[in-house]
């Protein structure tokens, strides 16, 4: 890497390519000072753990710790290129304040133990649970940053050796609205996309999706094409003026909580002006003339005063979509964490549809994921899902599941769907869930109405286990907490938004006593005991490659199939994306290319839900209008948000991310370069609503809404008049505490954030909250 300030310039050097040609390879390197590459000893392979972008790299080592990172150039995701977290974030393994000893809670501190005495606490409490309450007394909330491995142990142990239905992701966050949208649509989850679809579209859509921060690299492919001789056109729906937003050909800077009204408004106008594909929509799907009846009452005009945008802005937008020969389309977080977040995402993957706009090079979909390992959690079953893309209201996919793990089906609780994460809060809060053991998340920062998750987590009927590499927020109130290894310092593979596999190999020692997550997960079912019909060890594997090789039985024959992968073909070249068997040894670059899908009634993953209420489909009704297993178009009406702005709450309230942190900072923020970039929240207005509040550059503000209050530094930016933005990663852990020992509670975004869900997704809205603002006084 050239001596270039990567914080700054955090996209690097553009390398300008015309569509269909390769993307052109740019290797990106950051050591240690001091640190040439002719000192690095080995370099270990791995890809990155802090976004979903999955840019593949080799980790330096050298007297046995990491000492840098370099991108391979080889790889299909990255070709060499890293982004700043990807750069820097390293350093965090080697901070002075990781875990590296078992806690408990000794007289009201947590005190450090042996791994005997904190197991032997858990598991005697899970039996006392199990025997005196049953299996649905036990809850395990997981992450978006372990491995495929371990999601896989972890699914087995709570569906297969507990039997409870209480697992549940802290993916349920950022991407359940991902899942849904490609069930509702395609009746199974999978990118039907790929990232090379760059390469070829003549329009890029972003719904929602702030890709130049969530995901940088991948944004230097967009860049690198807006360089190139014949640029895409950029479509942006956003209410900021994100960098994506401000190289965008159309963008719709629309009021949050309305983006259902849009979809229906640019379908209505690709509908009319006679942009559809009739022959794919006959051959391939199924609900277009409800689809066609839904949104013939979103006109333009109307559209424009739903959502505050300019009618020739939809227009425009429309005919962009409507006439793209190569149509990509990406959804985030300002669709799957808004209101009507599913119908929402579903009405791109009609635009695709109606379009023809699936299977070929350039024509892409992708649903995105938030975390770097948020597909394993839907593949594995961690993330209200059933192992292997199984439908959980099908009782030969249970039985099935059941005969591959040898257990005795009424094991397996499935008289309904896996208990998603805001469920399985409230139902700690109510009592009936005695024992919760989060790995590898902090929902004391992450969940919405934050002096409510403080509260059921301080709760002392519930043992609280908390499996993480720091003392978080929420390992602060943990009666057991487990020292965890992470990234570099164990082994397993993981799988992005775009399908594509890579492994992370061991390149050096955990600190002190931390253990890998497999390893505390395998543990705990030996000392359960659990056991399969024969009478053996369940789980039966006992290491991340004997977890994969049973992973891919588990995945045989269905969507995300990864029989002909192994170890030996991930470790060097290039990630590879699934499905990947004996038909498609060298992976799968697009799903549907032959206009089949998954979604035949006896395969599905889902039967699907009502969009709006988010009711369930059953078997028979799913049948009698899918019987040949089609894609399905499915339409749904706008209603407005259920908070809005008044006279004593005027502006909306929207949460997000920066491009220099991740989720809660718990690894960024020990990395200098991150931290120095993005040292303290902030609050985003725009200036007419800073003039009318008196509010100047840099002033420190509040901002209030009827749950709680945060206050920042006020940055004035081009967002649209009405709304309020701050980004959600700070918490507490490095704030002062007051005399009482206490931190004051007034940094986090999600104080303010509504106890609310999507009615499909059951993903929780973190962007259409009423707040107010107040000034507070001059610069600190």
């Amino acid at each position: 890497m050239a001596e270039q300030d990567r914080i700054a310039e955090p996209w690097g050097d553009r390398t300008p390519y015309r569509a269909g040609d390769r993307w052109p390879a740019r290797p990106d390197i950051c050591l240690a000072p001091g640190i040439e590459a002719d000192d690095v000893e080995t370099w270990v392979q791995s890809a990155s753990l802090l976004h979903s972008n999955g840019d593949a790299m080799d980790i330096a080592v050298r007297d046995a710790r990491i000492v840098g990172v370099r991108g391979r150039v080889d790889d299909r995701v990255n070709h060499g290129r890293l982004g700043p977290k990807d750069l820097f974030g390293w350093q965090a393994n080697s901070s002075s304040e990781r875990l590296t000893a078992p806690l408990v809670r000794v007289d009201g501190d947590l005190v450090e133990t042996d791994w005997g005495t904190a197991m032997n606490l858990i598991v005697d409490r899970s039996r006392e649970l199990l025997d005196e309450h049953g299996p649905s007394a036990l809850g395990f909330y997981t992450s978006g940053q372990l491995f495929l491995e371990e999601y896989y142990t972890l699914a087995a142990i709570a569906h297969g050796g507990i039997g409870t239905n209480h697992l549940d992701g802290n993916t349920r966050l950022c991407t359940a609205t991902a899942a849904e949208a490609l069930k509702e649509s395609f009746a199974s989850d999978g990118q039907p996309g790929s990232y090379t679809d760059v390469d070829h579209a003549d329009v890029i859509a972003l719904f929602g999706h702030n890709v130049a921060e969530t995901q940088t690299v991948l944004w230097s492919r967009v860049l690198d094409r807006l360089a190139g001789e014949d640029p895409p056109k950029i479509v942006v729906v956003d209410p900021r003026p994100t960098p994506v937003a401000q190289v965008a050909t159309v963008h719709l800077a629309l009021l949050p909580g309305t983006n259902l009204a849009l979809m229906n408004g640019l379908l209505h106008e690709i509908i009319a002006q006679g942009w559809v594909d009739h022959t794919y929509v006959d051959d391939h799907s199924v609900g277009y003339d409800d689809l066609v009846a839904c949104v013939s009452e979103y006109t333009l005009e109307r559209v424009a005063k739903l959502c505050g945008v300019s009618e020739e802005d939809v227009r425009r937008a429309a005919q962009l979509l409507g006439t793209a020969e190569r149509l990509l389309s990406t959804v985030l977080q300002g669709f799957y964490q808004s209101h009507q977040a599913t119908a929402a995402a579903v009405q791109v993957n009609n635009i695709h549809i109606i379009r023809g706009m699936l299977g070929r090079p350039g024509c892409g979909l992708l649903q995105m994921n938030g975390q770097p390992t948020a597909e394993n959690t839907r593949e594995c079953g961690a993330n209200g899902d059933l192992a292997g893309f199984r439908n959980w209201a099908n009782d030969e996919h249970v039985a099935e599941l059941a005969k591959l793990w040898n257990l005795d089906v009424r094991r397996m609780q499935h008289d309904g769907p896996p208990t998603h994460a805001m469920k399985i809060f409230e139902y700690a809060e109510q009592g009936s869930i005695r024992m919760l053991w989060i790995s590898a998340t902090n929902p004391a920062v992450s969940l919405p109405e934050l002096h409510r998750i403080r509260s059921i987590l301080a709760q002392q009927r519930l043992l609280l286990v908390v499996q993480d590499i720091f003392l978080t927020e929420t390992a602060e109130l943990a009666d057991v907490v487990l020292p965890a290894a992470t990234w570099g310092e164990k082994t397993g593979t993981f799988t992005n938004a775009d399908r594509t596999v890579h492994i992370s190999d061991k390149a050096v020692e955990a600190p002190g006593a931390a253990r890998a997550d497999l390893e505390i997960f395998l543990d705990y079912a030996r000392r359960m005991a659990f056991r399969d019909k024969d009478g053996d060890p369940f789980p039966p594997w006992h290491d991340p490659e004997s977890a994969f090789e049973a992973w891919k039985k588990c995945s045989a024959g269905r969507p995300c199939d990864y029989t002909a992968l192994t170890y030996e073909r991930l470790r060097g070249g290039s990630g590879i994306q699934w499905p990947c068997d004996d038909e498609h040894a060298d992976g799968t670059e697009r799903l549907y290319t032959d206009g089949q899908f998954f979604a035949a009634p006896a395969y599905c993953e889902s039967y699907g839900k009502n969009l709006v209420t988010g009711a369930p489909v059953d078997a028979q009704e799913y049948r009698t209008r899918n019987p040949h297993g089609k894609a399905m178009i499915k339409a749904a009406q706008y209603v407005p948000p259920r908070e809005h702005v008044d006279d004593e709450y005027p502006y909306a309230l929207i949460t997000g991310r920066t491009l220099y942190h991740f989720h809660t900072r718990t690894k960024t923020a020990r990395v200098p370069q991150l931290q120095a970039a993005a040292p303290q929240v902030w609050v985003e207005v725009s200036a007419g609503d800073a003039l009318r509040n008196r509010i100047d550059e840099g002033d420190l503000v509040a901002v209030m809404s009827r749950r709680g209050i945060i206050e920042g530094q006020a940055r004035i930016t081009g967002i649209r008049e009405g709304v309020i933005f701050v980004p959600f990663h700070y918490g507490y852990w490095d704030t002062p505490r007051s005399e009482s020992g206490r931190h004051v509670h007034r940094r986090a975004a999600n104080e303010m954030t509504v106890t609310d869900w999507d009615p499909a997704s059951k993903q929780p809205i973190f962007k259409t909250a009423a707040c107010r603002i107040q000034r507070l006084g001059p610069p600190l």
